[in-house]
């Protein structure tokens, strides 16, 4: 059969998925600065000489409502350190929703945890009652919660499960700063948040992450795990000395601390979060429901109780061969519009699941393998239009009809 044009009447999309707004003018002047002293590493010997971290930390602690904020050089490393602050150790299992991305995996072997996963839901949430049979099952005591590309669970629910089966919660907020459930910000339910900093996230300082807890103990061994020596008073916010006494000869230096240039761009960045919020919610809306009007398109129903800061947009397409998924998402990209397919066999840039990460013993979850089959996500970037919007939804249907029709 001669290969149809399925580019015909489709719009060109010119827009960069992966841009990004600029730095603040504050951010790049005391970025400068610290370049022009050229006193960049995270302490001072004689004294606090670098404020831009703890600075961060304060303000950011503040923003969430937590005691305490560490801040380290990536969210993958804040993950790390919370599961061996709270008390993973060699071995461990611990639960992870499935759909999620590798750093949250990697950060459990980091922690010499072993991944253990828990299915989704077709609304790509995890799943309670698989939490249930397979915290059971397993025996785990730890639970990393993933708000993947910022999709977040009834939380009140979750929390007694969690109680029910004495979990210990790690919140993975890569995706959901500013985000909340039911007016209370992700980050604060479990016993640590940790929330990202990456280019591709809400606040951008090229990389980065922010752990926040309410918990003294781990406070202290999540400073000392960063890598602050015996220069723990020149953090942000403290636990008093007699909690560090606890901790500080058993507790391992991993020099993961963030650095000043890093906290410098992402401080003035805090205030613009509502600002983005509203724009990145109000093209989601507008892809959802432009999106949702397709039959072959389903894009989950958000919860009302969900806050969500929506970066990126995920809708479901199934019943359609690997050889349909792959050729309309080829054809959507040769029109400037690029979604990522977590259908895919091998694992291709940021995107894998769970199946692909190896190192993790096997498991089966057949219906989280079939709603990764047909998932797609995209990123929604600040400078997206309205127009834009239109034409994005019409080269992605117009994609999906012309497979449909023309090849079936």
């Amino acid at each position: 059969m001669t290969e149809p044009n399925l580019t015909d009447d489709l719009p060109r999309v010119d827009l960069d998925f992966t841009e990004q707004p600029p730095i603040p003018p504050e951010g790049i002047a005391r970025a400068n600065e610290l370049m022009a002293s050229g006193r960049l590493f995270r302490y001072g010997e004689t004294g606090s000489q670098e404020l831009d971290v703890a600075q961060l930390e304060i303000e950011f602690a503040g923003l969430v409502g937590r005691r305490y904020c560490v801040a380290f050089n990536s969210c993958g490393a804040s993950l790390a350190a919370a599961l061996m602050a709270a008390g993973v150790t060699a071995g461990a299992p611990v639960l992870m929703n499935a759909f999620t991305l590798a750093p949250v995996p990697g950060a459990i072997a980091h922690a010499g945890g072993e991944p253990v996963f828990v299915g989704v839901t077709t609304d790509y949430r995890i799943d309670l009652d698989d939490l249930r049979s397979t915290a059971e099952r397993s025996g785990a005591r730890f639970l990393m919660l993933s708000y993947m590309r910022g999709h977040i669970p009834d939380m009140h629910q979750l929390m007694d499960v969690a109680g029910e089966l004495n979990l210990t919660v790690i919140e993975d907020c890569a995706h959901t700063m500013g985000a909340g459930w039911a007016g209370q910000p992700t980050g604060t339910f479990g016993s640590v948040g940790c929330f990202s900093t990456q280019t591709f996230k809400h606040v951008n300082s090229g990389e980065g992450g922010l752990l926040v807890t309410d918990d003294d103990d781990i406070a202290a061994r999540a400073i000392l795990l960063s890598g602050s020596y015996m220069l723990y008073g020149q953090h942000g916010l403290v636990p008093s000395d007699e909690v560090f006494e606890r901790h500080r000869y058993t507790t391992p230096n991993l020099s993961m601390r963030m650095s000043a240039l890093a906290a410098s761009v992402a401080r003035p960045q805090l205030g613009l979060l509502a600002e983005r919020a509203g724009i990145w919610n109000d093209r989601y809306k507008r892809l959802a429901e432009l999106l949702d009007a397709d039959p072959h398109i389903r894009v989950p129903e958000r919860p009302g109780d969900e806050q969500y800061v929506a970066s990126s947009i995920q809708f479901s397409v199934d019943g359609l061969s690997e050889k349909l998924m792959t050729t309309w998402v080829d054809v959507a990209a040769s029109h400037g519009v690029q979604v990522k397919w977590f259908g895919r066999p091998e694992p291709v840039g940021f995107t894998s699941r769970f199946d692909h990460w190896r190192y993790a013993n096997e498991q089966s979850l057949q219906t989280t393998s079939q709603v990764l089959r047909g998932l797609c996500d995209m990123r929604i970037p600040l400078a997206m239009t309205p127009d834009d919007c239109e034409a994005i939804a019409e080269v992605i249907t117009g994609a999906i009809a012309g497979v449909t029709g023309k090849l079936e």
